[in-house]
């Protein structure tokens, strides 16, 4: 599923804590569940502490589920080195973190060019500030809410005044939230306006993850419909 103009709600399961020796398994059943796309992320052991996969394993689950959406997490050092790969995979959407690359602008253009979607994130000590001369050029802006690295963090509520600085700015920019986030603390997200929600632990080990990504497209929602009102 494409992210669409204007602000709606869309939950992106991260499927860092799922069964990865059943990967298009577990991404099928969370896309069953009511899931509007896939959030993988993708580590390489030095932008961040983890090791994760790469662009073959995306290359292997794109077959089988063709018509899904998948924004690749790019936590890694020199984000620019990865967009083709990510691209022949099959990637729909490229998220790289500002604090991984001197020039964004041209990372930016070489995701354009290669046909995908562009996310730009924020790590949590990392002031809001820097990613404003660039919301124009993207098409989401990713606000950490735990320290990249592994899934299963708790929740950094000191990061949601950047999502409220954002939303108060650009009412119909895509903000995502990734860290900790599940059907607990979906309500401070939806409060500063966050509308792209990024779930692991909370919906991958959920009994029942239907139930749970319901939960928070309904709380996102009513946030949307009461800032809406409010204009």
């Amino acid at each position: 599923m494409a992210l669409s103009n204007g602000c709606s709600c869309r939950i992106a399961p991260s499927i860092l804590n799922a069964d990865l020796s059943s990967l298009a398994e577990e991404c099928q059943r969370l896309l069953d569940c009511g899931s509007d796309y896939l959030h993988l992320d993708v580590m390489d052991g030095h932008f961040v502490p983890n090791l994760t996969f790469g662009h073959p394993v995306v290359k292997c689950l794109r077959p089988k589920m063709p018509e899904a959406f998948f924004e690749m997490h790019m936590m890694v050092d020199n984000p620019e080195r990865w967009v083709e790969a990510m691209a022949d995979a099959g990637a729909s959407m490229y998220t790289f973190h500002y604090e991984a690359t001197s020039d964004p602008v041209a990372c930016i253009r070489k995701i354009k060019e290669a046909g995908m979607k562009v996310g730009l994130g924020v790590n949590p000590p990392t002031d809001v500030s820097v990613v404003l001369p660039y919301v124009d050029m993207v098409d989401l802006i990713l606000i950490m809410t735990v320290n990249p690295g592994f899934g299963g963090q708790s929740f950094m509520s000191e990061c949601l005044p950047k999502v409220q600085v954002l939303r108060e700015k650009y009412k119909n920019l895509d903000i995502e939230v990734d860290g900790g986030v599940g059907p607990k603390t979906i309500q401070q997200c939806a409060d500063v306006g966050a509308n792209v929600i990024v779930s692991g632990s909370a919906l991958v080990k959920h009994d029942n993850p239907r139930e749970a990504i319901q939960m928070m497209r309904a709380t996102i929602n009513e946030a949307i419909a009461k800032s809406q009102l409010e204009r």
